[in-house]
């Protein structure tokens, strides 16, 4: 699976790349919202998993600005903030699924991007 992985957290970016890599998929890290709009204009991708909280663009930004060139292309949000308006706010903004970090360990992560999928592509 291909993977626009978006993090503006070195460490965190990486450490997910490599699990989504050691479970077979192709994650392409990004630390802006900005690059990410860029490299959706050249590459395809099966799903998109970024934070809320960057510099720039915030991720129900950029949520946003996905959906609305790329209707279909699922989102979902990987991010420390879990409140349920959080949740909500995103979901309305296009998320198909969101996960708080510190509640799974990355290799949980990666697993829970995966039975989003599946859910969605059941429905």
């Amino acid at each position: 699976m291909k993977i626009l992985l978006l993090d503006d957290d070195v460490f965190l970016r990486d450490m997910y790349a490599i699990k989504f890599t050691e479970r077979g998929d192709k994650p392409t890290p990004v630390s802006t919202g900005m690059e990410a709009l860029s490299l959706l204009e050249e590459e395809t991708f099966d799903v998109v998993v970024t934070d809320m909280v960057m510099p720039q663009m915030s991720g129900l930004d950029l949520l946003r600005k996905i959906k609305e060139k790329h209707p279909k292309l699922p989102c979902i949000v990987l991010s420390n903030q879990g409140e349920s308006f959080d949740k909500d706010d995103a979901e309305k903004a296009g998320a198909v699924g969101y996960i708080v970090k510190a509640e799974y360990v990355p290799s949980e992560v990666v697993e829970k991007v995966h039975t989003i999928l599946q859910g969605i592509a059941v429905s």
